[in-house]
């Protein structure tokens, strides 16, 4: 599918900036051969083995699964400011725990309520790099993460996460400013290689930084790219800052997909620390084109927004309003959060706005430098049947080791 001209010219801009930056900037050899670089590198592992379960009034089984994942990698040393990154990940079940079902990657489909953690081993990341004064630039398979994931993220809850094949550079002129830029070919989502899609997705983000908070201008240009008209270009502003015991946010976005629906993406949050306990009250809505389509995130890490039984990951033809009311504080030693949400839909599309309720509890403590254990549960309750929810209700138990 051909872009059209303002998508071409930004890409051509993007990429013609980046190889000049790349030329123009010159840095200290962290190696003094290529041979030092490559051999004088960094092994790196991540290991998680979860139990989930998954509970829902429907005609589907409850699901349940015990899965490993192993992420390991290399990365050399720099060398005339470039460097390389290989990384595996294997995902696999374990003591034949695995009734569950991921549509998307054909495992189980329609048995089992879902639990998206297919077996799998692929190439997670394979990128190189090249770091020179305030210019960073990425060309291969990458982790790509864009503010809080609400747009862009890794996905990093699933055991497969997602990653990108892509051209990224990042340019900080000065300490309050930095542009990141990212052309993306395919999209390594989470559901095993099977389910990949190959795009055309465009994104650009400019950062700067106040001494009373954050301001964050972004333009994420996607496109499926199977020969359709799918374009969804999404425009937008956020503010995130902090003063004494207080936070507060603010973004709002405008979205139009298939150049025919237009919706709008605003949020409001604030925090307040209340000696051991951090509190917040915030309210996000994923706006409606009048029933006809939702605002949509596709790149996001979906999970943890909206709630953890994951009711919302796409959004409502008639949009979503979530009021929320969260707090964290530290026990035991780790982190207790909990977390409830209040859903409603953007527009009476269908004569009531109920989508329901959610409470969500976390507690994650370390272990050692190396070590963590987690637990967590979601209970989700759903509002009008004519919405087609249902009561849901999952757990995970985790240990995650890294070296």
């Amino acid at each position: 599918m051909k872009y059209s001209n303002n998508r071409t010219q930004l890409k051509n801009g993007l990429l013609t900036a980046s190889l000049l930056a790349a030329i123009g900037v010159s840095s200290a050899n962290a190696a003094e051969s290529f041979t030092e670089a490559f051999t004088s590198g960094t092994i790196y592992a991540d290991l998680n083995l979860r139990y989930e379960s998954a509970e829902q009034e429907n005609a589907l089984a409850d699901a349940d699964a015990l899965t490993l994942r192993t992420r390991f990698g290399y990365k050399t040393d720099s060398f005339n400011g470039f460097s390389a990154v290989v990384e595996f990940e294997d995902s696999r079940e374990i003591l034949g725990i695995n009734d569950f079902s991921v549509p998307p990657a054909g495992v189980r489909a329609g048995e089992f309520s879902v639990i998206a953690d297919p077996e799998t081993t692929e190439l997670d990341q394979g990128f190189i790099q090249y770091a020179g004064g305030s210019f960073t630039a990425k060309f291969g398979r990458q982790v790509i993460v864009l503010d809080n994931q609400r747009f862009v993220g890794h996905v990093g809850w699933r055991q497969d996460r997602q990653t990108f094949d892509a051209l990224s550079a990042t340019y900080e002129p000065t300490k309050a400013i930095k542009l990141t830029g990212a052309l993306i070919t395919k999209r390594n989502r989470i559901f095993a290689e099977q389910a990949d899609i190959d795009s055309e997705d465009t994104l650009l983000n400019a950062l700067y930084t106040t001494s009373f908070g954050k301001f964050v201008a972004y333009a994420y240009l996607l496109e499926v790219d199977n020969d359709t008209d799918n374009s969804l270009d999404t425009y937008g502003i956020s503010f995130t800052g902090k003063t004494g015991k207080f936070s507060y946010a603010a973004e709002f976005a405008s979205q139009e997909a298939n150049d025919i629906i237009d919706t709008d993406y605003f949020k409001l949050e604030g925090g307040v620390g209340l000696g051991p306990v951090t509190a917040k009250l915030g309210y996000e809505s994923l706006g409606s084109d009048d029933g006809a389509g939702g605002f949509a995130t596709p790149l996001a890490t979906l999970h943890a927004f909206n709630g953890w039984t994951d009711q919302f990951l796409a959004t409502p033809a008639a949009g979503l309003e979530d009021l929320y009311i969260s707090a964290s504080g530290k026990i035991g030693g780790g982190t207790l959060t909990v977390v409830y949400h209040d859903y409603t839909s953007d527009v009476n599309a269908v004569g009531d706005d109920d989508l329901g309720d959610e409470i969500n509890l976390v507690y994650v403590r370390p272990l050692s430098d190396n070590y963590l254990v987690g637990v967590k549960y979601g209970s989700y309750s759903s509002g009008d049947d004519v919405f087609g929810k249902v009561d849901a209700d999952k757990a995970w138990v985790w240990l995650n080791a890294k070296f």
